[in-house]
This record gives C-alpha cells, sequence and structure tokens, in this order.
C-alpha cells in the first residue's frame, strides 16, 4: 500500500502524538489523531482507516480493551500498539487480543515508520468487517442484508452489481479482462459481448464514484480491462 494510506493514532500524551503525526505525514500518509478510543471509534464508522497505531495506556477504555473490542466486531485493520518501557505483560496481552506488532517507548520515528510499512505491505487493501461487510472509501457494503450506502445513504443496486461488486473486491488492484469477467460474474454460457461490461461498469460508477467522468476506484486499464482500487 503506498504513502496514501489512512492511518489513525491514538495516543492521549500530546507531544507523541504530534511527532507521530508530523512524521507519518511526511510520508504522505493521510493521518487521524485522537486521545482516546471513544474518538477513534466514531472515525472509524465515518472513515476508511487502513492502520491503527493505537497506545495501551489511554484515558477512559483502555487500549487493550478497545483492541479486544475491534476484534471482537470482526474489524481487521492492522493493529500497531505502543507500551511503556518493560510492560512485557501489555506487549503478551496485546498480541494475545489482536494487535499485529508492538513498539516500546521511547523508540526511534524511523522504526515506527519501517513497522507501519510492513503491517500495510502484509495488509489487504479493503477493510473487512466481517466475511460480508466491507468498506472503502465512501462505501460500506453488505452482502447478508445485501445493501450499499453511500455516505450513508442507500443505494440502489441489483444482483449482479452485487456480484460484481463482490467479485472486484476479493481481487483488488488486479486487472480483469473483460473476457474473464463474463465468465467469473456473467457465468460461461452468458450469451454476451464484451460491450456488455462498458455498459454495465458505467452504471455502477454512476451509483458508487464520486466523479463517474473520472472514477477513484473501479478504473479503466486500456485495452486491457478494468481495475478497483480500495
Amino acid at each position: 500500500m503506498s504513502g496514501s494510506a489512512r492511518i489513525m493514532v491514538v495516543e492521549d500524551e500530546e507531544a507523541l502524538r504530534v511527532s507521530l503525526v508530523d512524521r507519518l505525514e511526511a510520508e504522505q500518509y493521510q493521518v487521524f489523531a485522537v486521545s482516546t478510543a471513544l474518538e477513534a471509534r466514531t472515525i472509524l464508522k465515518a472513515q476508511e482507516i487502513h492502520l491503527l497505531i493505537l497506545d495501551v495506556m489511554l484515558p477512559g477504555q483502555s487500549g487493550l480493551d478497545f483492541c479486544r473490542d475491534l476484534r471482537q466486531e470482526g474489524l481487521n485493520l492492522p493493529i500497531l500498539m505502543l507500551t511503556a518501557k518493560r510492560q512485557l505483560l501489555d506487549k503478551v496481552l496485546g498480541l494475545k487480543l489482536g494487535a499485529d506488532d508492538y513498539l516500546t517507548k521511547p523508540f526511534e520515528m524511523l522504526e515506527v515508520l519501517a513497522r507501519v510499512e510492513a503491517l500495510l505491505r502484509r495488509a489487504g487493501p479493503v477493510s473487512r468487517l466481517n466475511q460480508d461487510v466491507f468498506r472503502f472509501g465512501d462505501i460500506h457494503i453488505d452482502f447478508s442484508k445485501p445493501e450499499v450506502l453511500k455516505k450513508g445513504e442507500v443505494v440502489a443496486v441489483t444482483a449482479l452489481d452485487l456480484k460484481l461488486l463482490r467479485y472486484f473486491i476479493e481481487h483488488p488492484n488486479e486487472t480483469l479482462s473483460r473476457d474473464r469477467l463474463l465468465d467469473e460474474v456473467w457465468g460461461y454460457d452468458a450469451t454476451l459481448v464484451t460491450r456488455t461490461i462498458d455498459v454495465h461498469m458505467a452504471g455502477l460508477r454512476q451509483k458508487l464514484e464520486e466523479q463517474p467522468a473520472y472514477p477513484r476506484h473501479f478504473v479503466t486499464v486500456h485495452r486491457m480491462g478494468y481495475k478497483f482500487q480500495p
């Protein structure tokens, strides 16, 4: 994942929070910074976050409890825990509760960047709340209902729209040819031409893209097909 990834820092120590934000933004990451788990939860509901940097000791709900709750709710974004020196128990608990990595204070910013880059590289690009619920950009999809929301508003979609969306989500950043989409989404026995894909993609963009003429998520790869970019 590139430097455009969205990172949330949950740290109540202001000086450290500011330092983390400044360093991450210098690397072209989009950063959201808060001091409590409650504030973090509000942002997670409204924004697509790709990685969470979470302090163990927070006012109100602790970072450990927040981490546990997020995992129980099915949120699988990478979590990097920050622990105080010699808090071995917190490190062990954090990893058991679902954290992906941890750093012990004080730490070097270069090490933070290295851990962040490694976690983002291993993570999938789409925030998956459970096996049927996905979120990217302003779009929230629940295949179990089924329901598609854009900025919280219901979008009218067809069964074919949902099938195509799931296929794109399962193959992020992969160039998919029109023939492949016909085979995998419409089915081998579909008596269709590749132009059908173009018409349907135009409709999908009208429903989900902020600027359909300049798509951000469902892009055309010249002479090759389409690519889903979360």
